[in-house]
């Protein structure tokens, strides 16, 4: 088992930035590939970023391109994805998400966090 846990989430206005962290505990955590995805009501979850065990490819939604950053620190246990120019439609719920398939896809993760909510004001 994983266990998941994110912060950072809260209320900031458009235009301003965030960094979300997700700590994991359990199984090592090199072992796994982290993404993370996001959540808004009456949605489906949809997928952010990936990162590899090492950090060293990572893939983004187009939505996302430029503006979020994947990335990771083994030796803390820690993936994070750091939010730049946020904009009203990125207010959702986020989630990571630990697997072992390089994918885009919420059905190749095995373990997920509860979420943090992240909420942009126009």
């Amino acid at each position: 088992q994983v266990q998941l846990v994110e912060s950072g989430g809260g209320l900031v206005q458009a235009g301003g930035s965030l960094r979300l962290s997700c700590i994991a505990s359990g199984r090592t955590f090199s072992n796994y590939i982290m993404g993370w995805f996001r959540r808004t009501p009456g949605k489906e979850r949809e997928f952010v970023a990936v990162i590899n065990r090492t950090g060293g490819s990572t893939r983004y939604a187009d939505s996302v391109k430029g503006r979020f950053t994947i990335s990771r620190d083994n030796a803390k246990n820690t993936v994070y994805l750091q939010i730049n120019s946020l904009q009203p439609e990125d207010t959702a719920v986020y989630y990571c998400a630990a697997g072992i398939s390089f994918s885009s896809s919420s059905i190749d993760y095995d373990y997920w966090g509860q979420g943090t909510q992240v909420t942009v004001s126009s």
